[in-house]
């Protein structure tokens, strides 16, 4: 059987997959004082310090200098694929140590026993090239347009004149983000060794070429986590230029969102200009 090493991306005690294919690491790990019993992200080859940046992405780096799994994919501790086939409720166990009492516990468990299986995604993954969360869709605008009008857009239209030096090939993909109006979001996927290199020696050096390139020293702490949001647009980028073979999975949110805060936000971004001031 080929190995499969998802790496699920925290910076806090949550609860974690039970299933061996998920590996739960620690972001941010060499500016933290927290010490979490999972992978640190600063072992070996790594960025770190640059998490408060690149946020997930410091998992997505460590995963392709570190891990010699045949696929692997990364996923976030309150995001997760959801599995296409039933799951029975987890059974009462106890608790990790290092999980303090909260009552929503319970329930964040159950939520995880309807993640999809290391069996599951390997079969999936017999049949296309990656896995990606099912596409989020902005119906009343497109994605260059929804990323201006909620974030500083300044990070936005450097990537582009950085593609077009760099890599002039995947520029008709950016472009296309003047009228997509959906996206596989979050930077969540699963796929091979060799296409996950492809990917990250194509990405990394546009997001530190970025990164040199953009003056934070007056920024708030969220809009600071700039080269990770670029990237969750870059990624279907990537894929359409190369017109990969992707199944979609649902995604599984183990927290509630608040629906109504986020669609009052989204609204005032659109009409009132009003930029986003924290994540949802």
């Amino acid at each position: 059987m080929p190995s499969l090493q998802i790496f699920v991306a925290t910076h806090r005690p949550y609860p974690m997959p039970s299933d061996a294919g998920y590996s739960p690491i620690q972001v941010g790990r060499a500016i933290s004082d927290l010490d979490l019993p999972f992978i640190p992200d600063n072992t070996g080859d790594h960025i770190s310090d640059r998490n408060p940046r690149f946020c997930e992405l410091t998992a997505l780096y460590w995963a392709w200098k570190n891990s010699s799994a045949d696929y692997i994919g990364l996923v976030h501790y309150r995001r997760h694929f959801r599995s296409t086939l039933h799951t029975s409720k987890l059974s009462a166990s106890l608790l990790p140590s290092y999980i303090t009492n909260d009552k929503s516990i319970a329930k964040t468990h159950r939520r995880l026993a309807r993640i999809a299986s290391s069996p599951e995604i390997l079969q999936l993954l017999q049949s296309s090239h990656i896995i990606l969360p099912t596409k989020r869709h902005y119906i009343i605008e497109n994605l260059f347009d929804h990323y201006t009008h909620t974030l500083n857009p300044e990070p936005l239209f450097k990537v582009r004149h950085i593609i077009a030096e760099r890599t002039p090939a995947y520029l008709p993909e950016f472009d296309r983000l003047h009228t997509r109006r959906s996206a596989h979001m979050f930077n969540m996927f699963i796929m091979r060794r060799d296409l996950l290199d492809q990917y990250c020696n194509w990405l990394f050096p546009i997001l530190f070429e970025l990164e040199a390139n953009i003056d934070v020293s007056t920024w708030s702490n969220f809009d600071q986590r700039y080269v990770g949001r670029v990237s969750e647009l870059l990624l279907d980028v990537w894929l359409y230029t190369h017109h990969l073979d992707y199944t979609e999975l649902s995604m599984l949110s183990t927290a509630r969102t608040n629906w109504l805060q986020k669609g009052s936000s989204f609204l005032l971004s659109k009409f009132c200009g009003r930029k986003y001031a924290q994540s949802f």
